[in-house]
């Protein structure tokens, strides 16, 4: 081929579009979308089945999802969560659709917040034959007349669609009763997921029979024990995972439910069940030796025994003992040597310091947890010789730590995190409050010799002052403790050892520095240089300024959500520096950042255009008016916060509602 000036032009060929799917398999999902803008034969790779095996799309219910909802038939597959649906044509019109196009592709429905009738429903379900989850937590307005799937016609339809359905979310359903439950599970033979948390289900009493549960048969007011353990006899060939969190099971009950002959559960999760004991843990597993998943978490009655017990479980996954107050070190170095566990929740475990955590992981590498996740918020007897010793021992598994609200972890701590954990990829150090610009550097601190500036003497002073007689100076209050700063002499010294920085974190994608007050954009410009970041908080640190905010948005593209609340540092400058670069972001949180105004606003409409969520509450100098006009222009925004913008006064106002 020739150009206009006789020249030979050469033509770059096209790769194969295998080639671009293999490539674009080894990215993120953000960074795919972006990809897929690149051209129409990067958009229609990223379309391949094989990278979208896991995409849900989520959405509201209005007049412009329909389009949306023709567009998806194009897949071959699909999953949906539609919120906000209600009984009003234009959610009719929307459920005729998804029936209409994605019937036989829907793998997944949720429709959480909506008041969907009985009749939409009964009407869409047949229509949903490939249908493996679907999720009616909170949706009382289908059972609440206990009229729904009461016609042995509409039972048949559903049964015909539902045949292979395998997990079934019935969360938070004030109306379900043995009646509904049992029509509802009858058209869905092969369940291997169960969730009722929430629910009020009867497993000692009936209130309203005034008889012990199983009496009476099948009720129409309450579910009960008796139409439960009927439904895990039936289907014990295939449930796995069962979720009865929230609910009032008693010891006994959990004991019947346990000893259903046939069942191997593989997931139970009994959060926030404030009856049982160590005993009815003890039972569980005995009866249950095969549980994978254990959540017994705000049980606030479990102690060491219950800890004891699980170590037990062999093939044990994941443990979460979050809340357990009554828990101490005890029992939690047998725990971790059990080297199945790979996920570990102690947060608010008060007594928990990590002595007995170290010991359990010191044995031999075969016989010890290789955890991925740890959580250990709130555990303030954790120090920074526990952390050294942690992180040491799990530097090759470890991927997520939390140590929110650790308050005796300092800048020691996060040296050994730097030095030994730099696969994570999850770091919470929200609340630690010792951390300072030294620690997330990773370099010695600079001692200097201070002379009393407030006075410029070194003799006692007396004066009148009560508390205060001049033979010494009174302790100075943590507020009023400034972060000591960095000097252009310490970054030198730092930009030669940047390996025990936080830049050693390389595979980051999410941090939380959110109240560690003794942080300054010293280090925040330095370290927080992150391509994968997803997610980063950055709230409550008083000494940021627009420096750290336009640093990171520089670095850290990839940002979906930023949280800077109350950081009365930030103003529109930082935020026209930083909104052309954080195109991708869709959750931003600037709650009591008073030198944001509209001009922000106006900034975030031109560059942000994926908003999903902006908080900008008590942020006095935007008018509500500009607020109106950027929810008419950001069509993803669906959560926006903005009380008492506006100057409005917030004590008149809390007085009013009052």
């Amino acid at each position: 081929m020739e150009n206009c000036d006789g020249e030979d032009i050469v033509e770059t060929p096209e790769l194969p579009l295998e080639i671009i799917v293999y490539i674009l398999s080894f990215l993120h999902p953000s960074d795919r979308k972006e990809s897929s803008l690149v051209c129409r034969t990067w958009y229609i790779a990223s379309q391949d089945y094989s990278l979208q095996k896991n995409v849900t799309f989520c959405f509201p219910a209005s007049a412009s999802s329909l389009e949306l909802i023709r567009g998806l038939g194009r897949k071959s597959r699909c999953s949906l969560v539609i919120s906000q649906l209600d009984g009003h044509s234009i959610s009719r019109s929307l459920l005729q659709e998804v029936g209409l196009c994605l019937g036989p592709k829907l793998e997944s429905l949720a429709l959480p917040g909506s008041s969907i009738t009985e009749a939409s429903l009964l009407d869409l379900l047949p229509r949903l034959t490939s249908l493996r989850r679907l999720d009616l937590r909170g949706l009382d307005s289908l059972f609440m007349s206990g009229a729904f799937l009461s016609r042995e016609e509409h039972r048949r339809q559903v049964r015909s669609a539902l045949s292979g359905l395998e997990e079934l979310d019935l969360s938070d359903l004030r109306y379900l009763s043995d009646l509904t439950f049992n029509r509802l599970t009858g058209c869905t033979p092969r369940l291997r997921r169960l969730s009722l948390a929430g629910c009020h289900i009867a497993f000692e009493f009936d209130p309203y029979q005034g008889c012990p549960v199983g009496a009476v048969e099948d009720s129409s007011a309450l579910l009960s024990l008796r139409n439960l353990r009927k439904l895990l006899t039936e289907q014990k060939s295939t449930l796995i995972a069962l979720d009865l969190s929230r609910t009032s099971i008693t010891p006994e009950s959990l004991r019947t439910v346990a000893q259903v002959p046939g069942l191997t559960l593989e997931e139970l999760s009994l959060h926030g069940c404030k009856e049982l004991t160590d005993y009815s843990v003890e039972v569980l597993v005995k009866h249950q030796p095969s549980l994978q998943r254990l959540d017994i978490s705000a049980c606030k009655d479990l102690t060491n025994r219950s800890v004891e017990a699980t170590a037990g479980l062999k093939s044990l996954t994941r443990l979460s003992l979050s809340q357990c107050w009554r828990i101490t070190e005890k029992g939690l170095a047998d725990l971790l040597s059990v080297s199945s566990l790979k996920s570990l929740d102690l947060s608010e475990c008060l007594h928990i310091s990590g002595v007995e955590m170290v010991r359990g992981l010191s044995g031999s590498r075969t016989a010890r947890a290789q955890l991925e996740t740890l959580s250990l918020r709130s555990c303030t007897y954790i120090s920074d010789l526990a952390v050294f010793s942690l992180t040491r021992l799990l530097g090759d598994s470890l991927r997520e730590l939390d140590l929110t609200s650790c308050v005796n972890v300092t800048d020691l701590s996060v040296r050994a995190i730097t030095t030994y954990l730099q696969r994570l990829v999850v770091l919470r150090l929200g609340c630690c409050k010792e951390v300072t610009d030294w620690g997330l550097l990773g370099i010695e601190e600079t001692a200097k010799c201070e002379h009393d500036q407030d006075t410029g003497e070194k003799e006692p002073k007396f004066t009148r002052t009560f508390g205060n007689m001049g033979f010494f100076k009174p302790p100075r209050l943590p507020f009023e403790d400034r972060p000591k700063l960095v000097t252009n002499n310490d970054l030198e010294q730092f930009k030669h050892q940047t390996a025990t920085s936080l830049l050693a974190l390389s595979r980051l994608q999410e941090l939380d520095l959110s109240s560690c007050p003794k942080l300054t954009d010293s280090s925040i410009t330095q370290v927080v240089r992150y391509p994968d970041l997803h997610r980063l908080s950055l709230s409550m640190l008083p000494e940021i300024t627009d420096a750290s905010l336009e640093s990171v948005a520089r670095h850290c593209r990839s940002l979906t959500s930023l949280a800077l609340v109350h950081c009365p540092g930030i103003s529109d400058r930082g935020i026209a520096q930083a909104a052309p670069h954080l195109c991708r972001l869709q959750h931003l949180y600037l709650s009591c950042c008073n030198k944001i105004t509209d001009r922000s606003l106006f900034l975030l409409m031109q560059h942000c255009k994926r908003l999903q969520t902006l908080d900008i509450s008590r942020c006095k100098n935007i008018c509500v008016t500009t607020v109106d006009l950027l929810q008419s222009q950001l069509p993803f925004l669906e959560n926006i916060n903005y009380r008492f913008t506006g100057g409005a006064d917030l004590t008149l106002t809390l007085g009013l509602n009052d």
